[in-house]
């Protein structure tokens, strides 16, 4: 079900997270159902539990998925737009972080966008 680069630059554990929301948003994955156990998924992948269970965490942390414990990790009934909102933070906030203020980050969506306007006419 997973595939993990472990040659990627991207952690592992992210690899396992992204999968995990691509499942979510495609409809592999539906709210109730249980996701592979930490020991399963780490076997079948040749990887530490450690960096399972970091994964599983961060996606917790994030309301992705929710655990009950002794009985496993289940997808949570995912408002899909907060998830877009989420995912939209993400990008932005290394562009904050690296001092690029608000009004730049706008000035260049409103360039996107206009250039988006100008193909549509």
């Amino acid at each position: 079900m997973f595939l993990i680069n472990l040659q990627s630059k991207e952690p592992i554990f992210e690899q396992i997270q992204s999968q995990i929301l691509r499942f979510i948003r495609a409809g592999v994955l539906k709210p109730g159902d249980r996701l592979p156990s930490v020991r399963a998924l780490a076997q079948e992948n040749g990887i530490n539990p450690n960096t399972v269970s970091k994964a599983y965490i961060e996606l917790e942390k994030n309301g992705y998925v929710y655990n009950i414990p002794k009985k496993g990790v289940y997808v949570a009934n995912i408002d899909m737009q907060k998830g877009q909102k989420e995912q939209i933070i993400a990008l932005l906030r290394p562009l904050k972080e690296k001092g690029i203020t608000k009004e730049e980050i706008i000035s260049s969506l409103d360039t996107l966008y206009k250039e988006d306007e100008y193909v549509e006419n």
